[in-house]
């Protein structure tokens, strides 16, 4: 895809969402995380080392190609979205625990997002007559540019006038859905019959994949005796990636347009699946008998 539509679109689009998320920050997002240390961790280690390991068996047990394998590892290496704070909005979740962990997130996200990636590369070798795909220093140089440094522009301004960060996240917001929603378009129009093709590869796997990372989320925090709220905030969180990091990544950086597919198709399916799994949870606690946590 060299269309400037996406080459071009694609990163401005991610640019304008992350400095949207560094609006609603600050420096207290992150020190919050020393009031719960431990519900942090969890989500953290289900986040960072349950997930790529989900995605790997999954990988494995579908047998997908190189590169769509590739594409799925990308994407389960991928932070939480900004969208995980809505859902945990909706169902009674802990979004101020949502707001810290997608901040640290992204920035962890840095570092593992390509450990993650050459892993997958490595192992799955999705090389194409002999070139191969990989993200170098120099491109792990664009990963940390495209994903922190609109965060901290953000924050920057934040802290310089909280009133204008406020008033500008609206817009912000409307302003990158937008242009998102534009390029998606042009990316489908121009790629149909490969998207066509790819859905019934990617479609079960990416169903399957959310939904167990929509457990994981919610039922490990339980399980170690975190309340509820906090791990409906954790479930968001760890079960709603930021697919447009990982479509860019594919696109502007490794410059395949089959590696975006699994993170595209998972954009779209997500939003129905989180919000029947947060309906469900809500419903479930509601039938049970209320428990001191």
């Amino acid at each position: 895809m060299n269309s400037p539509l996406v080459s071009v679109g694609l990163p401005l689009a991610l640019a304008v969402i992350m400095f949207g998320l560094g609006l609603s920050l600050t420096v207290t997002d992150f020190t919050r995380i020393a009031k719960s240390p431990r519900t942090v961790a969890i989500a953290l280690l289900c986040q960072l080392i349950a997930l790529p390991a989900v995605a790997f068996g999954l990988v494995l047990l579908f047998d997908l190609p190189a590169l769509l394998a590739v594409g799925m590892m990308l994407l389960a290496a991928s932070p939480g979205g900004t969208t995980a704070n809505l859902f945990s909005h909706l169902f009674r979740g802990d979004v101020a625990l949502n707001v810290s962990l997608t901040a640290v997130n992204s920035i962890i996200a840095v570092v593992t997002l390509p450990l993650v990636t050459n892993f997958a590369i490595g192992y799955f070798d999705p090389a194409d007559g002999g070139e191969s795909v990989g993200l170098q220093f120099g491109k792990v140089v664009q990963v940390f540019a495209i994903v922190l440094v609109p965060v901290g522009l953000g924050m920057l301004v934040r802290r310089r006038s909280a009133a204008f960060a406020d008033r500008m996240d609206r817009p912000v917001r409307i302003g990158s859905a937008l242009i998102l929603l534009l390029v998606i378009l042009g990316t489908i129009a121009a790629e149909s019959d490969t998207l066509a093709d790819s859905l019934g590869e990617v479609g079960a796997i990416t169903v399957l994949f959310c939904l167990t990372s929509l457990t994981i989320g919610y039922f490990v925090p339980r399980l170690l005796g975190v309340p509820d709220r906090q791990a409906i905030a954790c479930s968001m969180e760890v079960g709603i990636h930021n697919s447009t990091i990982a479509i860019t990544i594919a696109i502007s950086v490794l410059d395949s347009t089959e590696l975006a597919i699994p993170a595209a198709i998972y954009g779209v399916l997500m939003f129905p699946l989180a919000a029947a799994f947060g309906f469900l949870i809500t419903r479930r606690r509601t039938s049970v008998p209320a428990v001191a946590e």
